[in-house]
């Protein structure tokens, strides 16, 4: 929007300012500065136009277009110092000077002069596009913001990523593996944008090298890219290429082994002939952010979002709202692995100057909560953009220009302040293998949060390597299972507590063929004490157990039930029983052949742990299976 603005003025001033020198050497060198303006050139028409103000140290028009041009180039600084020289020299003719010039001050992080200069502006304003207006009272609102966001520093202690993964060009947008492990980010070289990686090998980054050739060219730039929390999936802005729709679209590939699959638009459900860009998937793949200015939004860019369907369609996108957009700009959304902790740059929220960033949490009901500035230092005068933060919720990570680096825009990681840390998660990282031949498997792994019965991470482990990694937000419960052709279903129940966030799981699963005397123990079987009705939480597991059955109909099973030695034997018997009844009924009702079912119980006569412990006990409350016939 500043944009905008800036050439609106730009404009006024070109067309309509006369040089009012009197002073015949000052007048010719502007005149000279003129024919250099209209090609561009412009260090020949600063050059004249210093020789026209060093001539006639009043000549107002002279320094007000050398603001402009040196705005243009992106000297701030210079823009401004020109700027105030054109109101020194002369009375201001014109109250869009005070506007002009209070952007280069907010731009620069002159708040209470920048202030002055609007007030100027809205007090002496007439007949001006209501746009002006409301635009100079909206940077009012960022001056008072910024004096009292900087009377309250954040901590704020900034590390460049380090050599290996900087280099002398252009190194932005990172995006971090759940785990902390694996970098991707892009790369700017001589004007053409590529990805690449690093890993990090006894705490230390290696060198970057560049992702894959089935994903970076020659002709086309690729960037503005999210990993999911596993580092499987790779979702990318790729403008003007052959199967583009727009100027700009979304892309994804597939890690498969060492490499990745060639990329895939995502078609015209997200894609439009507008401009779509700067994805950001959830850790569960159900919810895709992104940027775009199609029709229906609330200013220039907006934040919007896709949800998967069923059957694995990404459904019409809907606009965040007014809750998260604003009539100005908003940039590179990130949605942190717990799910509900949305990052965001915009430049419409007050903030310290052009775009800052923003954090927002998703609502019970679906909404998000009023975005809140991450607070200076964090943010500045300039445009803080591409954040992101590791999923232990410990750092953000950025790309700037500060002192020090290694090239013009380096990546960086600071210490994440209490306030703004997103909300606590672990992960699962583990490999599928052969129980046998200790070969790995590709299996599908399924985590489902037992609460609201959502799948909180549904993938197939790598063909190749057999590994995969499932992203948990902490405070909740979950089923974890694994399962694949020909072999029996891996059972385990999670309860994830606070305590336990950050602190991840690693596992070795060894898949078993199916074999006559093989049992699994249901761990996501659920009843009440002394109770024999299944419990809503139980169907998970059972659901899944049912379609094995169903694909493998050549298996005949036992259902087994077991209780602790508390109580009467014929009771606990008998509860048993009625436990493993229950299980054999819903798989029956579900659409199982009888002839693969049977079912028993054993109240407390095959404890499988220590009943002398309360933990053993616990354990020893179980349903299991056991493969009868084949």
């Amino acid at each position: 929007m500043c944009r905008y603005f800036f050439v609106v003025f730009i404009l006024l001033y070109s067309a309509s300012a006369i040089a009012q020198s009197t002073v015949k050497k000052a007048q010719n060198s502007y005149e000279d500065a003129q024919q250099f303006v209209r090609q561009n050139i412009f260090d020949e028409a600063i050059k004249n136009l210093n020789d026209a103000v060093k001539a006639d140290p009043k000549f107002q028009q002279a320094y007000l277009q050398l603001g402009d041009i040196y705005k243009r180039i992106r000297n701030i600084q210079k823009a401004k110092e020109n700027y105030r020289l054109a109101i020194k020299a002369a009375p201001v003719q014109s109250p869009n000077t005070y506007f002009i010039l209070g952007e280069t001050e907010l731009q620069t992080g002159d708040y209470r002069e920048a202030k002055e200069s609007f007030q100027n502006f809205v007090a002496k304003a007439v007949n001006v596009d209501q746009k002006f207006l409301d635009k100079a009272k909206k940077y009012i609102i960022d001056c008072d913001f910024s004096l009292n966001a900087i009377k309250n520093a954040v901590p704020y202690q900034p590390f460049n990523m380090g050599f290996y993964v900087n280099s002398e060009y252009r190194d932005y947008f990172p995006a971090l593996t759940a785990d902390g492990q694996t970098i991707i980010f892009t790369r700017n070289i001589k004007g053409n944008e590529d990805f690449y990686t690093s890993a990090k090998k006894n705490g230390n980054w290696e060198k970057a090298k560049s992702l894959s050739d089935n994903i970076n060219t020659v002709n086309f730039n690729e960037g503005a890219q999210s990993l999911s929390p596993d580092g499987r999936y790779l979702f990318f802005t790729g403008c003007n290429r052959p199967d583009g729709l727009g100027r700009c679209d979304i892309y994804v590939c597939r890690r498969e082994g060492n490499d990745w699959s060639k990329p895939i638009n995502l078609g015209q459900t997200i894609n439009t002939g507008e401009w779509e860009s700067q994805p950001a998937i959830s850790a569960d793949g159900s919810t895709l952010y992104f940027l775009s200015n199609r029709p229906g939004g609330f200013g220039g860019y907006d934040i919007w979002k896709s949800v998967m369907d069923e059957e694995g369609y990404w459904t019409t996108p809907t606009n965040l709202g007014p809750t998260i957009n604003t009539p100005y700009d908003e940039a590179t959304p990130f949605i942190h692995p717990d799910g509900k902790t949305l990052y965001f740059s915009s430049d419409g929220w007050p903030g310290l100057g052009q775009k800052d960033i923003f954090m927002s949490r998703l609502q019970p009901d679906g909404s998000f909560s009023k975005p809140v500035n991450l607070g200076y230092p964090i943010n500045t005068f300039n445009d803080e953009f591409g954040f992101i933060v590791s999923a232990d919720g410990q750092e953000g990570l950025f790309s700037s220009d500060l002192d020090g680096g290694f090239g013009d825009v380096d990546i960086y990681r600071f210490k994440l302040p209490d306030a703004i840390k997103p909300q606590p998660i672990t992960y699962v990282k583990g490999i599928v293998k052969d129980s046998e031949t200790k070969m790995p498997l590709e299996a599908s792994v399924l985590v489902i949060n037992l609460r609201n019965k959502l799948a909180a991470y549904n993938e197939i482990t790598d063909k190749v390597t057999g590994d995969f990694m499932a992203v948990m937000p902490a405070n909740e419960n979950y089923a974890f299972n694994v399962f694949t052709e020909g072999y029996l279903l891996y059972s385990k129940h999670l309860d994830i507590k606070p305590a336990d966030a950050n602190k991840p799981f690693e596992l070795e699963i060894l898949l078993e063929k199916f074999k006559i005397g093989s049992k699994v123990q249901l761990n996501n079987v659920f009843f009440d004490t002394n109770q024999s009705e299944l419990l809503p939480a139980s169907l998970v597991e059972l659901n899944i157990l049912t379609d094995v059955l169903k694909n493998n109909t050549n298996l005949v099973i036992e259902i087994q039930g077991h209780t602790d030695n508390v109580g009467d034997n014929k009771a606990n018997q008998k509860l048993s029983e009625n436990r493993a009844k229950a299980v054999y009924d819903y798989l029956i009702n579900n659409g199982v052949d009888k002839k693969q079912l049977t079912y028993k119980g054993y109240g407390e006569e095959k404890p499988a742990f220590d009943n002398s412990t309360d933990d053993g006990k616990q354990k020893n409350r179980r349903t299991e299976f056991l493969i009868i016939n084949i």
